[in-house]
């Protein structure tokens, strides 16, 4: 669980938000630059959350580990998060 778990659950309701918003401009059949421009807003908001919670990863997790073979774990559990990314 992230250590800042306040920052990223108001991240993660903001864009809840935003998601209802952006779904409401689709459903009034707004502008689509508005539409586009609403969603790499929300795109930034949820990068930002990940970013917090891949940094809690590395102070926690990955700090704490007890032993080589749990480090080795926390590392390539954090590998393969960071090979999805575009």
């Amino acid at each position: 669980m992230p250590v800042n778990k306040s920052s990223s659950e108001r991240l993660l309701k903001t864009a809840r938000g935003q998601i209802d918003g952006i779904l409401k401009m689709v459903e009034d059949g707004r502008y689509c630059m508005d539409i586009a421009n609403q969603l790499l807003s929300l795109e930034a908001i949820i990068k930002k959350c990940r970013r917090e919670v891949l940094q809690n990863h590395l102070r926690t997790c990955v700090k704490d580990a007890k032993n080589e073979k749990d480090l080795d774990q926390k590392i390539d559990e954090l590998i393969r998060v960071l090979e999805k990314l575009d």
